[in-house]
């Protein structure tokens, strides 16, 4: 069993490479960090490829957490609390989580909730009302939207108390 040897790479064609895993798609510094450390490289050349990546705006985390939120609530249907969640994992500020979440109109906030759970009840089998809501609830809990928000819904779609 022979160990492939790994290739090497000047600094400029990590820098290329890193660049072009930017442009494909937004990146936040952690991802960008956790790449540059795939390919081994020494703390300075990691902190010239992060400035310059930063300077020539290839990476931009206030753009990420934008798109990133936007992408996961028409995408995905996420609420609110599972994108802030993810965001923290990914090392985001404080500040422009709060500017991500901006991203998401209200008005369109509500409607989606409506929508995943109309759609949700109406492939739920089940026949008693409060484990219908159980499930329900648990599913709108797992998609991150607010407690109070998910009761309120829940009640409107499923009836009852």
């Amino acid at each position: 069993m022979f160990e492939k040897p790994k290739k090497s790479y000047t600094v400029n064609e990590i820098k290329h490479k890193i660049e072009q895993y930017c442009v494909y798609q937004d990146r936040c510094h952690k991802e960008v960090e956790q790449k540059m450390f795939d390919y081994n490289l020494i703390p300075e050349a990691k902190e010239m490829i992060l400035l310059s990546l930063i300077k020539d705006n290839f990476l931009n985390e206030e753009r990420f957490s934008k798109s990133f939120a936007r992408g996961k609530f028409r995408i995905k249907n996420w609420g609110k609390q599972r994108i802030v969640r993810e965001l923290k994992m990914k090392d985001i500020s404080a500040y422009n989580i709060k500017t991500a979440l901006k991203e998401i109109d209200e008005s369109e906030y509500i409607s989606t909730i409506y929508r995943i759970t109309e759609n949700r009840n109406d492939v739920i089998s089940e026949s008693n009302i409060y484990k219908r809501k159980q499930k329900l609830i648990g599913f709108l809990m797992r998609k991150g939207f607010e407690n109070e928000l998910i009761f309120k819904v829940v009640n409107e779609v499923v009836g009852g108390n």
